[in-house]
């Protein structure tokens, strides 16, 4: 009766395991998906990208508005002499009256408005550079969460036929009366454990795909394909190297520095502002009969008399707001660094490990369960020394390629923070 029951269960759990593989099949035929491809497609179609581009495009037209003269006024009304009647064309102060008159700042004013709103433009393009590193790295850390999530799926297909192979020798045992059943349904137990395993993955990777397809500007159940294995990454530059690069091409660099020359500019604009305006007005005044036409031009100049409250408090809030922006550029520095270093070490930290892996642990690791699988076979070792062999293997392996994937989003967010937008898609 007890081996009825252990043979039901064996053929439920074949059939789920059957079931599990062509789902499993499905993915492994996944059309291939490159990673260059959808950085391409992300530069194009993202919508944060967008979305910072015509913030740029905004900005740009700003710049003349800010150059242009203040709007001219124009004037008309009419001037009657007494209240009983309409007096114009018979008495001399009655008149038609026309005027036009034009502000004309301070000269050096608006060439100063116009740099101001020249270098917040040049900020927000640079912005703009930043949010297109961003969008690339995001794509290519999810590309490579991505190819794991299938990687582990093949891991773990490949290894649960190494279960099969202890599942076989344990059932030969038993057939035989060398062994016990519980050895038959440990074996058989662990493998259908990876099935799980598997399935957590496939769920991961619908999640992933969610993801990058919002990344990339695509509808969120696009379909994408598997991953194709991305190019190791290879740095020879030394983190001093990477560094200088990132201050020389960091678009969050440049954005600050745009930011220090604006508020520069505000400074000497609100320097500027202790000088007076001009206000030029010209008047006609339209008369009839006998009487001449007459016109006057007159100009208005404006007194900053209350310089103290006004013009020099505006003066003080320009000067911080420059060691403000001053500020600000150091701290992005000082965090780009730390940034850089702090990935740059777990890129190389990544590549020892994955060195560990392949050239030490995996390989002695599959040897040790070779070799006692073989010793299973002949009675001389137990059925738990051989599947703790395994569940090692399928661990180590299972690291290597966590490491080579940790290596490749360091190194992504290392090009990320240098500057590089491209290298490193296939």
């Amino acid at each position: 009766m007890q081996g009825h029951v252990s043979y039901i269960m064996h053929r439920a759990l074949f059939v789920l395991f059957f079931v599990f593989s062509l789902a499993f099949g499905s993915y492994a035929s996944a059309e291939e998906l490159k990673l260059q491809d959808l950085i391409d497609e992300a530069l194009a179609k993202s919508p944060e990208i967008l979305a910072s581009q015509y913030r740029v495009g905004a900005s740009q037209y700003r710049i003349p508005q800010a150059k242009s003269l203040p709007d001219p006024m124009v004037m008309f009304g009419y001037q009657n002499e007494g209240w009983n009647r309409y007096s114009f064309g018979e008495m001399q102060m009655s008149w038609w009256m026309f005027s036009a008159s034009q502000m004309v700042p301070f000269p050096g004013k608006l060439a100063l408005k116009g740099e101001m709103a020249s270098r917040e433009s040049e900020s927000l393009r640079a912005v703009y550079d930043s949010s297109r590193l961003k969008v690339v790295n995001k794509v290519k850390e999810l590309y490579y969460d991505l190819f794991l999530a299938y990687k582990n799926i093949d891991l773990l297909g490949d290894r649960t036929a190494l279960f099969s192979r202890i599942e076989d020798a344990a059932t030969a045992r038993y057939s035989s009366g060398m062994g016990l059943q519980q050895e038959v349904l440990m074996a058989q137990t662990e493998k259908y454990m990876l099935l799980e395993k598997e399935e957590m993955q496939k769920q991961k990777i619908q999640s992933l795909e969610a993801m990058l397809n919002s990344t990339i500007g695509r509808e969120v159940n696009s379909s994408l394909g598997r991953p194709s294995e991305p190019f190791p990454t290879v740095y020879a530059r030394s983190t001093d190297e990477m560094l200088k690069m990132a201050y020389e091409n960091s678009p969050e660099i440049r954005s600050k520095e745009r930011m220090v020359a604006a508020s520069e500019a505000k400074v000497r604009m609100a320097e500027k502002e202790y000088y007076p305006d001009f206000t030029i007005t010209g008047n006609v005044m339209k008369r009839k009969g006998e009487f001449e036409d007459m016109w006057s031009l007159t100009t208005a100049i404006n007194i900053p008399l209350f310089y103290k409250t006004k013009q020099r408090q505006a003066v003080n809030e320009a000067k911080a707001s420059l060691s403000e922006a001053r500020n600000e550029l150091e701290a992005t520095k000082l965090m780009l660094a730390s940034t850089l270093r702090d990935n740059y070490s777990m890129l190389k930290s990544a590549e020892r490990l994955m060195e560990l892996y392949r050239d030490g642990l995996i390989p002695k690791t599959y040897q040790d369960f070779e070799s006692a699988i073989a010793g299973y076979v002949a009675g001389k070792v137990e059925a738990l020394t051989v599947i703790s062999r395994l569940k090692a293997l399928i661990e180590f392996e299972t690291l290597y390629w966590a490491q080579f994937v940790e290596k490749g989003k360091a190194a992504a967010r290392v090009e990320a923070i240098a500057g590089i937008i491209e290298p490193g898609g296939r």
